[in-house]
């Protein structure tokens, strides 16, 4: 079994798709995919979530595994249909 920082580092290694990738592999709009890996665990937020401007800026960095957990998950909602 692997130890947490084997864990961690695997996860720091892994690779990590910008919104634009990920739109552009499933064919769908840059804010469909951001509403849906947002508050996904193991997504990357980096900026503010809050700001006094009135758009935040915030990226967005997916790994891999998480890309494949949301695509799993969707395809199985699709199937129950």
């Amino acid at each position: 079994m692997a130890s947490l920082p084997q864990i961690q580092d695997a996860a720091s290694v892994e690779r990590h798709y910008a919104v634009m990738e990920i739109a552009e592999m499933w064919n769908l709009s840059a804010d469909k995919v951001r509403a849906l890996f947002e508050g996904e665990p193991g997504v990357l937020l980096i900026g503010q979530r809050t700001s006094y401007r009135k758009r935040r800026y915030v990226t967005l960095r997916i790994p891999q595994s998480v890309v494949e957990r949301v695509h799993a998950r969707l395809s199985r909602k699709a199937a129950e249909r």
